[in-house]
């Protein structure tokens, strides 16, 4: 099989692989569609040593099931692997599963490449009707749903009468947006820097649009999808008092967040990572739907073409929240 492997920072190589094969619980994918993560472009720029080179990175995929229990199905993969016999996996917390694996992290490699193999507990059938490229959106859409989900139901008052602020306008930012409408939310803001990204923002409709220097006033519920201490900073002075701040980036581990207010003025912060098994199934289930609009906010290429998709997102020369490359 042909794989995008991650050589060195800022180093991306077509290679051939040994294809892969699937036996008992697991299933052979053709992967049609992967998705461009920031934590693929944090590997690619040697800030991730749990992503150490040489590496297949990319975990936000969908295709064909071509051998394995599900055989002939097209389907959507949560890339966590989880053990499935803890207290948190028991709980339905198995994104905290001390024992996790998530593709694209050693011992696993991931989807940039024409094949891969994942459990039969980890895949959900896709319809007919669903676009492949917009199956593999479930992965950060995700992401989005669970942290807008965990923001809502530590709001005081409900979602519909807050003002709500989402910090970054990429597809964690887009996807937490659309999840706070889907939710409930009327009172949206997107904060992104990038003015590229500003028509395709606005296109979607039902948000406001701004440059974060132009943000004012107060929110009662805050979802920092950049994660850096600029925008920690930011979050704790517009947070209302009582507010709710909702951290997924993970742009640095710097300083930024003003823990004296959030105490002074009892403002929640937490801290997300991924999704359950059953937040990734409402979001593979949401897509199908339509409950996230068109997912016309995308942009595909080949993934012969994948070195240059990370030059030019890393150049801020890609407008589109959300680069998908096709392996097959």
């Amino acid at each position: 099989m042909q794989a995008l492997v991650y050589t060195g920072p800022k180093t991306l190589k077509i290679q051939t692989c040994d294809d892969l094969q699937a036996s008992g619980d697991d299933n052979l994918i053709r992967v049609d569609a992967v998705g461009i993560c920031g934590s693929d472009m944090h590997a690619y720029l040697g800030h991730d040593d749990r992503r150490p080179a040489p590496l297949i990175l990319g975990h936000e995929a969908a295709g064909l099931v071509q051998d394995g229990p599900m055989k002939g199905q097209r389907v959507t993969v949560n890339p966590l692997v989880t053990c499935g016999h803890c207290d948190f996996c028991r709980e339905g917390r198995e994104n905290i599963c001390q024992s996790r694996q998530i593709i694209s992290m050693p011992p696993r490699q991931g989807a940039f490449a024409q094949q891969l193999v994942m459990p039969t507990r980890n895949l959900v059938a896709v319809p007919d009707h669903v676009a492949i490229e917009h199956a593999a959106l479930a992965e950060p859409l995700a992401v989005c749903w669970h942290a807008v989900r965990l923001g809502a139901q530590a709001l005081f008052g409900p979602l519909d009468q807050a003002r709500c602020l989402v910090q970054g306008g990429g597809a964690i930012g887009v996807g937490s947006a659309l999840s706070l409408l889907a939710m409930g939310a009327r009172d949206v803001t997107i904060a992104e820097p990038n003015t590229l990204r500003h028509g395709i923002l606005n296109a979607l409709g039902a948000f406001s649009v701004c440059d974060p220097e132009q943000v004012s006033g107060a929110f009662d519920l805050i979802i920092d999808c950049v994660g850096i201490s600029h925008t920690r900073r930011a979050a704790s002075a517009l947070a209302r008092s009582g507010g709710v701040i909702v951290h997924v980036g993970l742009g640095d581990s710097d300083a930024g967040l003003d823990t004296r207010r959030l105490t002074l003025q009892e403002i929640t912060f937490i801290g997300t990572y991924t999704y359950t098994a059953q937040d990734f199934r409402d979001t593979a289930q949401g897509i199908f739907d339509g409950v996230f609009g068109p997912l016309d906010w995308i942009e595909q290429r080949p993934l012969t073409q994948g070195a240059a998709a990370f030059a030019q997102i890393l150049a801020g020369q890609v407008a589109a929240p959300k680069l998908v490359l096709r392996p097959n």
